[in-house]
């Protein structure tokens, strides 16, 4: 323990004691003397500091082995067994010197009659304060727990935007430079046709400064897109290249990210050769939940190395935004790349998106909240069950009337135990687990 820690914890436990002393030299019989208070006041001072230091370095060393988020079981029995062991000793010796070395009382009487009721009493009653420390550290650890999540998941979300930003921002300079390129070849070898290609190329241009910035797009626009797109290609390539769709009206429902078609095309042409002799055959169908683009493999080498944009960029958008995997086929006779079919469209990256976020930090707020609760129930019940058997014991002795409120209390402690952390707890949320998995697993059928 550090020495503000300890000068902290010592100038609480002196407000503490102040406070004892007086209350207890305020309800004495005795006289009201200075020397009186003093006494009292040593004396309150001796089980303050005795009890409350010899707890805090407990809970200290407790919490140098044991983590009450990653190690909550083993802190716990180690809390119970050490707690109980320190505070019988602390007690039995605080008494001892109290009642036999000070009070002068029969050292053969000290564990019989009241002064055994006494043991007794000062045990629980350090035990539960004792169990308050613990409490109050338990609901601090989970609270730095929560607020270190959600910091996480905002650094995360952070990190997430920026990289789906930059892959995004790769489109709109590729496909200008991609098509630029044709145009150049096209004004060489065909002007009309340079001049009409330049007239389509401004309507997809619109397209893709429309879709670029969306997660997800309707497979309809994306082929619709496509075959404007082919039509450009086939002005350059005439019959050189042919394309094939074969989508159905059921399949046009899903999404896919946007844009993915003309990379895939684009790569079909700048790494195969295309003659009117041996055609580039482009294939476009649907098998199995993933929209399929296939060539026929007529490989040609490239003069400048590959930038590696086109399929690296669809593979990792769809990584921020699916668990599903992108497929790439290759083989003697053809390539192939298989794009998932997603039947939900995500307005946003979920897992990272500020709305996610604010959702996490609602839900650690309400277990903190929860938490709070309890603890406040179990406090109450620490400070007000031990003054009721104080009261019974200065008016009553002989019957202990303070153990049904004690009864009926702890039972609703123990209540609300289970409610936030207990069996109930665990099992409906393991239910509402088994319901949303089952739910994710139907729904993934048709995914």
């Amino acid at each position: 323990m550090n020495l503000e820690k300890l000068k902290n914890n010592a100038l609480n436990l002196l407000y503490i004691n102040l406070i004892i002393s007086v209350f207890i030299f305020m309800i004495d019989g005795g006289d009201k003397t200075i020397q009186r208070y003093l006494l009292y006041f040593l004396i309150s001072a001796m089980y303050t500091f005795c009890i409350g230091l010899g707890n805090s370095y407990l809970n200290e060393y407790l919490d140098s082995k044991f983590s009450w988020t990653e190690q909550t079981k083993q802190r716990t029995i180690a809390a119970v067994v050490g707690t109980l062991l320190l505070n019988i000793i602390l007690v039995y010796a605080c008494n001892y010197i109290n009642f036999v070395l000070i009070q002068g009382k029969s050292q053969e009487k000290f564990f019989s009659g009241d002064l055994n009721f006494l043991n007794w009493f000062f045990i629980n009653f350090s035990l539960l304060i004792a169990a308050i420390g613990h409490a109050r550290g338990f609901m601090l650890a989970m609270k730095q727990n929560a607020k270190k999540e959600v910091v996480e998941q905002k650094l995360i979300a952070k990190s997430a935007n920026a990289q789906f930003e930059s892959l995004k921002n790769q489109l709109d300079p590729h496909f200008l430079f991609n098509s630029l390129n044709v145009l150049d070849s096209l004004i060489e070898e065909n002007p009309k046709q340079a001049q009409q290609f330049t007239n389509s190329m401004s309507k997809i241009y619109r397209y893709v400064l429309e879709q670029k910035d969306k997660e997800l797009v309707s497979v309809e626009e994306e082929i619709d897109f496509a075959k404007t797109y082919c039509e450009l290609l086939k002005t350059r390539f005439e019959d050189a290249v042919t394309f094939e769709f074969n989508i159905s009206d059921e399949d046009k429902k899903g999404f896919v990210v946007p844009l993915s078609l003309q990379l895939l095309l684009e790569n079909s042409i700048k790494h195969n050769f295309a003659t009117s002799s041996k055609p580039l055959n482009i294939k476009m169908f649907v098998e199995n939940g993933n929209l399929i683009i296939e060539n026929n493999l007529q490989t040609r080498e490239l003069p400048n190395k590959s930038t590696g944009v086109g399929l690296a960029n669809i593979v990792s958008r769809y990584n921020l935004l699916t668990n599903r995997n992108v497929f790439v086929e290759k083989s003697e006779d053809f390539f192939r790349v298989k794009l998932p079919i997603l039947k939900e469209k995500i307005k946003a990256m979920s897992p990272y998106s500020p709305t996610e976020e604010q959702l996490a930090y609602e839900k650690a707020a309400k277990r903190v909240e929860e938490l709070k609760g309890f603890y406040g129930n179990l406090i109450s019940y620490c400070i007000f069950i031990p003054f009721l058997f104080f009261i019974n014991w200065k008016t009553s002795p002989e019957y202990y009337w303070a153990f049904w409120p004690m009864l009926g209390w702890g039972i609703g402690v123990a209540a609300h135990a289970f409610q936030v952390f207990g069996i109930g707890k665990d099992w409906e949320e393991r239910q509402i687990k088994k319901y949303l998995e089952k739910e994710e697993k139907d729904a993934n059928k048709w995914k």
